[in-house]
């Protein structure tokens, strides 16, 4: 039952990926400089790893917002968010995942009478201003470094290209990582104050209860990026502003610094050793980051670059998404609760912080942690299967390719 619950959590993971892929690899894509594919397969690979590696700081204050303390409401909860975020991308809408699941787990709050979480919803919600500025400054700066090093090289200008499609390729990876480090709250977050599930041990390495969580989901994220995410990439790479090379390189890497500070404890306690306050770990919406990125490379090229009309259109997107997630919560929970008899959670008494820290997550039937122990290495050797089976199929292709364009210049002459 646990795993049929989860498929709405994995339904919303697969619409970040078909969203959010846009915001690591969208510029990179947009001006032509690495191929799809390429940036899909690479942005699966390591938004797998990004999420079970450095995933459990953004979650633990996702949490503090409002505790899901039953399965039935972590499902509609997903659900409500997964359908708002599939909606916008249909309309190829970049949207923000984590505006999603936050107005759906207030809608959460409101009918189960519980408070949300103020001091974490501040803090998820000045990121919504704060990542786009960070995003913008990082940016300008890294696009001025960039083009001071061009000036100042004596490397040849189609070197140059190919260094900037290999730092792509990088940045992106890394964009890949932080993103599954930061934005996994937003897909299995719901669901972890209401089961919990044996560790698992794989010999190499073990995986905890949150860990399977964030593993399913990542890998729910990469199914979306393989299969759905192309549409709003091109979007975000080529209709808000015309990149060159060097401004997709900048774009993806400010974008991928930006998600990673907000979700490395390691660099918040840092900050903190220096005498400031330490940096929140919350889930930042990849998307406005990125799009903040892409107008900081626009304004410092003149406002004349950038296509207000989408951006206006994205605004909306924006406004729209945790309202009506929320609104759709709201409602899914009483059709739920009064229609299957399903438990969708309880009142904490008012007390937030405090009961959300002392509820005890329900223990699964062992015969879940079973499945999970043949499930998750099935799923990893099917993964990478697939990973050899694409490389070889692309080397194929590309033979092929290759033939057809000698055969044609050959017949031409």
């Amino acid at each position: 039952m646990i795993i049929l619950f989860l498929a709405s959590g994995l339904f919303l993971g697969w619409s970040l990926g078909a969203n959010d892929a846009a915001n690591v690899f969208g510029s990179a894509v947009g001006s032509k400089m690495v191929t799809f594919r390429k940036a899909a397969l690479i942005a699966s690979i390591f938004v797998i790893l990004g999420a079970v590696i450095q995933g459990a700081g953004a979650s633990d204050t996702l949490g503090k917002l409002g505790s899901v303390n039953a399965i039935g409401g972590s499902f509609t909860v997903a659900l409500a968010a997964g359908v708002t975020v599939y909606l916008m991308t249909k309309f190829a809408m970049p949207v923000s995942t984590t505006q999603a699941i936050v107005g759906a787990i207030i809608g959460w709050n409101l009918f189960t009478g519980n408070p949300t979480g103020s001091r974490a919803l501040f803090q998820i919600v000045s990121t919504w201003i704060s990542g786009p500025l960070l995003g913008a400054v990082f940016s300008i700066v890294l696009y001025i470094i960039l083009k001071r090093i061009k000036r100042n090289s004596s490397v040849h200008l189609v070197q140059f290209e190919s260094y900037i499609r290999t730092g792509l390729i990088l940045a992106g990876a890394f964009g890949a990582y932080s993103l599954g480090a930061n934005n996994i709250a937003n897909v299995v977050g719901v669901f972890i104050p209401a089961f919990n599930l044996k560790p698992l041990d794989l010999g190499v390495f073990s995986l905890s209860s949150s860990q399977q969580l964030f593993l399913l989901g990542s890998m729910a994220i990469a199914a979306g990026i393989l299969t759905y995410s192309k549409r709003v990439m091109e979007q975000v790479g080529n209709n808000i502003v015309q990149l060159s090379s060097e401004a997709a390189l900048v774009v993806v890497l400010a974008q991928g610094l930006v998600l990673f500070i907000f979700s490395s404890s390691g660099f918040s306690s840092l900050v903190e050793r220096t005498g400031l306050p330490p940096v929140p770990m919350v889930p930042v919406s990849g998307t406005q980051v990125a799009i903040g990125s892409i107008i900081g490379i626009g304004l410092y090229k003149g406002a004349g670059n950038i296509n207000f009309r989408i951006l206006g259109q994205i605004a909306t997107g924006w406004a729209l998404t945790p309202l009506f997630s929320g609104i759709l919560a709201f409602f899914s929970l009483f059709f739920v609760k009064n229609i299957f008899s399903i438990d969708v959670g309880r009142k904490t008494n008012g007390i937030l912080d405090p009961a959300i820290q002392n509820i005890q997550p329900v223990q699964s039937d062992p015969r879940i942690s079973e499945v999970m122990h043949y499930l998750i290495p099935g799923l990893l050797v099917a993964g990478v299967s697939a990973v050899i089976l694409f490389y070889f199929l692309e080397r194929k292709r590309k033979k092929e390719f290759r033939v057809s364009e000698e055969k044609f210049w050959k017949n031409l002459k």
